[in-house]
């Protein structure tokens, strides 16, 4: 090893060690953090989002950033730049969180964050513990421990903190549109993610991306006594129920034309890494009560949820459905519609077949209005990067098990993006668990999570100083 390594080598340990012996002044940090009830859907908090931005902003620049809070249309950005040294990376994460309710689910204050053990673990219990405040701070913390033992960061880093992810980010696109040349960097890091299982990180390359509708059918002017007008007058309900039933087909295809266009199979040793995950479907669905994967006929469980596109009523409502009974043929009939994408597929495009597919089977006296909510397109890393391997094994040598590239059913927006307004990939590496119940009460992170996550950071940022 030459004399460069050994110093890098050394520098890392004593980095690690500080880590350790500082985490309970880290967990205090983000306790602080975690009291500011920063949610972002409801203008009632709209100064504790401002204020938690500000809070941020300072401890950035009490770490040597030069950080600052920068107004929107909603919710403010935070931007933080390092020294030009060495890489540069961007790391994003948002500092908002979720409403609460319902409350009195909740076992103590959502804001009044505490220690507490669940299973035999310690987990930091309060609303943005997981999502996302506990993980972006995993990030701030392992910058703070490089800064205290060496004096300095170990690569140029840029930290872009959002305020609107949990309200459907309306002023992320304006603000990397007008400031793109500002954060634009080799890659960027996402800590809004989780481990695959317990024990073991990953690295999500693949994202699906997101299309949303509502649809109304409507048939009569008025809602209809269905004594006198059963039989003779066409329901919407019924109307709606037919096209509904027919968005997929015995294998479980979607019939939806021209929806597979472009959708690409896996390469086969990306199958055979997934395989060797040993995912079981029938373990998965368990704890939620069922047991038959209802998918493509012939694809494995993680086929399905992280590399096939979907398409899932989310919603259906008409008529009376209140208590007791009111029997009326409805004027109008609804339902919600989304729709997970993979690479290869506009989102756009679909939603024009689909309401092409739709409007094609109403009948006389029937018709069709479509409201949209959202076109987001799949993510898809490009993993040459020598970031993405570097990451990847910084991470398997602080878990107890070698870290995995895998896919993500959900979709984070922000990574595609990157991508598309940036023009550049994303490594999105998070320390959740299947159980944090983000988005529910209760919400936690494991303590492990945190002190870990900090710990890989500081190898990802060591691998950055020596590349």
């Amino acid at each position: 090893m030459s004399d460069m390594s050994d110093k890098s080598a050394t520098s890392l340990d004593k980095v690690l060690d500080h880590v350790d012996a500082d985490l309970d002044a880290a967990m205090a940090r983000l306790m602080t953090l975690l009291r500011v009830p920063s949610i972002s859907t409801d203008p009632a908090y709209d100064a504790d989002v401002a204020r938690a931005a500000h809070m941020l902003a300072e401890d950035l620049a009490s770490l040597g950033f030069d950080a600052s809070v920068r107004e929107t249309t909603g919710h403010p950005m935070v931007v933080a730049h390092g020294p030009d040294e060495g890489p540069h990376v961007l790391f994003y994460g948002h500092y908002d969180v979720q409403p609460v309710d319902p409350l009195e689910l909740w076992h103590r204050d959502p804001f009044d964050p505490a220690i507490e053990e669940q299973n035999g673990k310690k987990v930091i219990r309060g609303r943005g513990a997981a999502d996302d405040k506990g993980q972006l701070m995993t990030f701030v913390e392992a910058c703070r421990a490089w800064k205290a033992v060496t004096g300095k960061l170990p690569a140029k880093i840029t930290i872009f903190l959002e305020g609107e992810e949990e309200s459907g980010s309306p002023s992320l696109v304006p603000f990397l549109e007008a400031h793109a040349d500002e954060l634009k960097a080799e890659v960027a890091f996402i800590c809004d993610t989780g481990l695959f299982a317990s024990g073991v990180p990953a690295i999500v390359t693949q994202l699906r991306g997101m299309l949303q509708e509502e649809i109304t059918v409507t048939g009569p002017s008025i809602d209809l006594h269905s004594g006198m007008f059963g039989g003779i007058a066409m329901n919407p309900i019924r109307v709606l129920s037919k096209v509904l039933a027919g968005l997929h087909d015995d294998t479980g295809a979607v019939t939806v034309p021209g929806f597979y266009d472009g959708v690409p199979d896996i390469p086969d040793d990306l199958r055979d890494s997934w395989d060797a995950l040993g995912f079981n479907a029938e373990a998965f669905l368990g704890p939620v009560g069922l047991s038959h994967p209802a998918g493509e006929a012939g694809r494995t469980g993680l086929e399905m949820i992280w590399s096939r596109p979907t398409a899932e009523v989310n919603g259906i409502w008409g008529g009376y459905t209140g208590a007791g009974f009111k029997t009326v043929l409805p004027s109008e009939a609804h339902a919600k519609i989304s729709f997970r994408l993979v690479a290869g597929q506009d989102p756009l495009r679909l939603r024009e077949n689909f309401r092409d597919w739709v409007q094609a089977q109403m009948p006389p006296d029937c018709s069709v209005s479509f409201t949209g909510h959202g076109a987001s397109p799949a993510g898809q890393m490009d993993t040459s990067h020598p970031i993405f391997e570097m990451t990847r094994q910084a991470l398997s040598d602080e878990w107890p098990k070698e870290a995995a590239y895998i896919g993500c059913g959900g979709s984070i927006p922000v990574a595609g993006y990157f991508k598309t307004v940036l023009g550049m990939d994303s490594v999105l590496a998070g320390f959740g668990n299947d159980d944090d119940a983000i988005h529910s009460p209760n919400e936690k992170y494991n303590v492990e999570s945190f002190h870990r996550g900090i710990r890989s950071w500081v190898r990802v940022l060591g691998g950055l100083a020596e590349g």
